[in-house]
């Protein structure tokens, strides 16, 4: 990709997209990680005199404003962390916004409305990414996390301008590269989550340079169902049991899965729970939780890896009652010292605590699971 460090910003108008869909709520951020990751690439343009342009998307607003998903609270924090004023638009085209353009001062930061109020950013239309582009020198993607999309504001304009990838794109593309094309061993990759159907792709493209593949969560009932193991109520996606099994065949030993749980009748908080070995779980019963022996066997393979990949949480996690599976295996990865990469998504919500323990955390769940798949990105391709 062209890089960042190697394009003209000194006093130019740099546009940049970045990835600033979080969790607002009543107006305030639950959580800025994704604007912390983006603080590099923002400070160094600051450095070099350039008039920094972000822009961003929030939710899903479809094509229409949306008031709770305007970026004014983004703003306002991001004035906290650089410590210096952010200026900030209702609108991210038209005579409102470059007159604002026109009116930075180098060094001076402006933030765009959300992308998505149009409906023409997520059709990739070539007019309104003119319409961005026209504002500006030069386009920087920082945004991995979008970058498995084909929008105006991260393909398009990007084909208008001069580009490259910011500090966080190139940090994503790196730790993920290198997990995919040439990991240390013994190479660990734990998946979770709730179906084997969004991990498919993933598991294809590294069962043959894995070492160990731990399965926990929702999906792993339909490994268990694979080896016919009654499952009770537990999650289960049947179209997918004859593929786990030919992957049970094909794999042997290399796949870890649970031989514990926890269960309950139903997934809320404060209900009865029980643990079980698999071949205990009662018929009116879900598992909802790894069990504490597998966390154990989890764990001591988690101990002796040199590298680990995981994605998606082992349990439950957002209800504290079936959270505690999910946080052992945050643990016992964050005591490894070799190489760790945190898939994006609920798995980097579940490390936030401890985020500089990791070698690398994904800004990216779809993004870093499509780019570990081996397709290419369209955000990323455009770059390079």
């Amino acid at each position: 990709m062209k890089k960042l460090q190697n394009l003209e910003v000194s006093g130019k108008k740099v546009l940049v997209r970045v990835d600033f869909n979080i969790p607002i709520e009543n107006e305030q951020i639950s959580d800025d990680y994704r604007i912390v990751t983006a603080l590099p690439t923002i400070r160094f343009l600051l450095e070099q005199k350039a008039r920094v342009i972000l822009m961003s998307h929030l939710g899903r607003p479809k094509g229409k404003i949306v008031e709770k998903l305007r970026l004014g609270p983004v703003a306002k924090r991001l004035e906290e962390l650089l410590e210096k004023p952010v200026l900030y638009i209702k609108d991210c085209i038209g005579t409102e916004v470059e007159n604002a353009v026109a009116s930075l001062s180098e060094g001076d930061i402006l933030l765009l409305e959300n992308l998505r109020f149009y409906p023409e950013e997520e059709k990739n239309e070539e007019t309104f990414a003119r319409k961005l582009a026209q504002i500006a020198d030069c386009y920087v993607n920082d945004a991995f996390s979008a970058a498995h999309r084909a929008h105006a504001s991260t393909h398009a304009v990007a084909k208008m301008l001069p580009s490259a990838a910011g500090f966080l794109m190139q940090k994503e593309v790196m730790a993920l590269g290198q997990l995919a094309a040439n990991p240390q061993h013994s190479f660990a990759v734990i998946l979770g989550g709730a179906k084997v159907s969004d991990k498919i792709g993933v598991i294809n493209n590294l069962i043959d340079k894995a070492d160990y593949l731990l399965i926990g969560g929702g999906m792993a009932f339909t490994f268990l169902k694979a080896q016919g193991i009654s499952i009770g109520k537990s999650l289960l996606e049947a179209e997918k049991i004859d593929y786990a099994r030919k992957l049970l065949e094909r794999a042997g030993d290399k796949i870890i899965l649970p031989v514990d749980v926890v269960v309950a009748e139903t997934l809320a908080p404060g209900v009865a729970q029980k643990v079980v070995t698999i071949k205990e779980i009662p018929p009116n019963q879900m598992g909802l939780d790894i069990g504490p022996q597998t966390i154990n066997l989890f764990s001591e393979i988690i101990q002796k890896a040199n590298t680990i990949f995981w994605n998606g949480p082992v349990g439950a996690f957002e209800i504290p009652d079936f959270s505690r599976g999910t946080f052992a295996i945050r643990d016992a990865i964050a005591h490894n010292r070799g190489t760790t990469v945190i898939g994006g998504g609920d798995t980097a919500n579940a490390v936030q605590d401890l985020v500089d323990q990791f070698t690398h955390v994904s800004t990216g769940g779809g993004a870093s699971l499509e780019f570990l798949e081996g397709r290419p990105l369209p955000g990323i391709k455009v770059l390079e």
